[in-house]
């Protein structure tokens, strides 16, 4: 035990600099953004919002997702999309399960744009109380951080990640520090602790209450992550840096808030800075844009490992996903959403200008992803744990009426921003659907009247094809027949390899597959070798590593004096009842065109590939 100690604190360590980086910036904005919202400042709505500040971080991060997600995972990998395979793929194919998985990692792109935007606005907002004049330069030095931060992706992240860990443990500490200090001034809001305060705001503010809790959600805003990361650290790990550290230092810096507003304290521009004594005002705002740079980094990881996901699972197209790293999975980088991200988040800091602003159009991708998570941990109770369904109901049903309470809150913000994160998770869904419904109908249409490969095998030597010397490998979706595209190059130049591999990637709906189970093949024909490669959905296949594989087992087979043939697709309309849609097809069609060869994604060595171009109308 006392072995295991040291690299349990170390990867908690870790995980406050990629895990925590969200909610640990929250305090920048939701106390003063919740305050605006109520309208006064005296004694019964501090003591209140305190109360639901914290009890939300109890009930959602602490028991939801560390007392109850972080126990269903698959096989080790947490996360909407994680749940989605498990529940929806896994356990038969289930359209509702997928559909609302998808759309929940679709919003969570949403968060991606805008908590940038927000965490830095809200942390430069400092230098109005360094110095008023400063207030000109917050929003030039946001957009001008944004950019570097961005354009620093593409370097990768491991370097400066060992050092997130420690920057957020002192930010954390430093939190923990000023709210101590502010509850000095006032230590009766201790008494905030008691939910009852929450509970009389709620019921005696009339309709205040209800709008205030789209305000109090942003406490929360980045508590899925611990679910989601939970596969690059583990759940003990994530657990104890949360109640170790965050959890008492966000409670600790709410409570400092309020008790120096009570104090006296004006509530003018920013309520977080107003704990610091005005000399280390400064170096209070620079460590606090050191933190939500870490944050934003999190959350721009966290977009790209989640597209990858999609994109192993069948959801999204190809895209070029670069490896900046040998030290960890994780350490990945994927252009088109990273220069997207960028795009969208710029484009939201200049049109918000503010962090008051930006906060109406945060929180309802967040809700609408957790309460979509919270259906999902309804089916696991019962079907993984085993639970009755009353008990089920009841804990679920006790999530469900808080994550609706507060989507229902943050809808009211629709028409004040909160349709900027909607249109772009609509827009991802749609992307995703469109990608999907045109490969599963690319695959029906290429595995039509299928070949055995006996029958194929004797029309080569009754047609008198020539056997050419070498190697010959086909990617097929079509298990045990014939590869369409074997058939196509047959036809056209009457030849073919003495030795052939028909090779299958199944992508599992499991984050990683054992070497042990990774190939199945078997010799189908005199030379014939059909063979099956599985891949988890965090997995990336690599070709050239593959036949290295398969060179060990029994197969004979130079992995350098290989000859790849790919199908290339040209996409036309199919006539009958069956077709695509118009405008799916044609959108499907652009997408196709654009993404990723697959050579490319496979790896596979430029010089040793043969294109076959084909028309196949869907």
């Amino acid at each position: 035990m006392c072995q295991k100690k040291p690299s349990m604190l170390l990867a908690g360590i870790g995980a406050l600099g990629v895990v925590f980086g969200d909610i640990g910036t929250s305090p920048l904005y939701t106390f003063k953004t919740v305050l605006d919202m109520t309208g006064g400042d005296n004694a019964h709505t501090i003591y209140g919002v305190i109360s639901l500040l914290i009890w939300t971080l109890i009930v959602v991060t602490t028991i939801k997702y560390a007392g109850f997600a972080m126990r269903i995972d698959n096989d080790g990998e947490g996360g909407i999309l994680a749940l989605m395979a498990l529940l929806g793929v896994k356990r038969n194919k289930r359209p509702l399960i997928v559909a609302a998985g998808l759309f929940g990692a679709a919003l969570i792109y949403g968060d991606g744009a805008i908590t940038p935007a927000i965490s830095v606005l809200s942390a430069l907002e400092g230098l109005n109380i360094v110095k008023p004049a400063l207030q000109h330069y917050v929003l030039p030095l946001t957009v001008l951080i944004l950019l570097a931060l961005f354009a620093f992706q593409s370097q990768g992240t491991a370097r400066i990640g060992r050092a997130f860990g420690p920057i957020m443990a002192v930010w954390f500490i430093t939190m923990a520090i000023l709210g101590i200090w502010g509850i000095v001034q006032h230590p009766a809001i201790l008494g905030a602790l008691n939910p009852y305060y929450g509970l009389a705001y709620l019921l005696h503010s009339g309709g205040t209450g209800f709008l205030v809790l789209g305000g109090v959600f942003l406490c929360v805003t980045g508590a899925e992550a611990l679910y989601a990361d939970m596969g690059h650290f583990g759940a003990g790990p994530i657990k104890l840096a949360w109640s170790g550290l965050v959890f008492p230092s966000l409670v600790l810096n709410y409570a400092g808030q309020g008790a120096i507003v009570l104090a006296g304290a004006p509530t003018t521009g920013n309520i977080f800075y107003r704990l610091c004594p005005a000399s280390l005002t400064l170096p209070l705002v620079i460590l606090s844009t050191i933190a939500t740079i870490i944050a934003s980094q999190s959350i721009i990881t966290g977009a790209f490992s989640m597209t990858r996901q999609a994109i192993q699972l069948g959801w999204m197209p190809r895209l070029k996903v670069s490896q900046t790293s040998e030290e960890g999975y994780g350490q990945i980088y994927v252009g088109a959403v990273n220069w997207l991200l960028m795009l969208v988040t710029i484009g939201l800091a200049l049109g918000f200008r503010k962090s008051d602003n930006l906060a109406a159009a945060y929180g309802i991708a967040v809700s609408a992803t957790m309460l979509m998570t919270t259906m999902l941990l309804f089916i696991a109770m019962r079907e993984i744990w085993k639970w009755r369904l009353a008990a089920s109901a009841i804990v679920a049903g006790l999530f469900f009426v808080v994550d609706a309470s507060f989507f229902a809150s943050n809808m009211t913000k629709l028409l004040d921003g909160g349709y900027v994160p909607l249109l772009l998770a609509l827009l991802v869904y749609g992307v995703m659907y469109v990608w999907h419904r045109g490969i599963v109908a690319l695959a029906m249409r290429l595995t039509e009247d299928p070949v055995p490969v006996d029958t194929f095998l004797d029309e080569l030597t009754q047609t008198g094809v020539a056997r050419v010397p070498g190697t010959a490998v086909f990617l097929t979706r079509a298990q045990a027949t014939t590869p369409p595209v074997m058939q196509l190059y047959v036809k056209h130049t009457l030849a073919l390899h003495k030795r052939v591999l028909a090779v299958t990637l199944d992508i599992a709906s499991t984050p990683y597959i054992a070497a042990r189970d990774r190939l199945a093949l078997s010799e189908i024909g005199p030379n014939f070798w059909s063979i099956t490669a599985r891949y988890g959905f965090m997995e990336r296949p690599d070709m050239p590593a593959l036949m290295a594989q398969i060179a060990t087992h029994g197969c004979p087979i130079d992995p350098k004096k290989l000859t790849y043939f790919i199908g290339m697709e040209k996409i036309v309309a199919r006539e009958g009842p069956h077709r695509v849609p118009r405008l799916i097809r044609a959108i499907f069609t652009v997408m196709l065109r654009n993404c990723t060869r697959v050579t490319d994604y496979l790896r596979i060595p430029a010089h040793q590939v043969v294109d076959i171009g084909r028309q196949v109308s869907i």
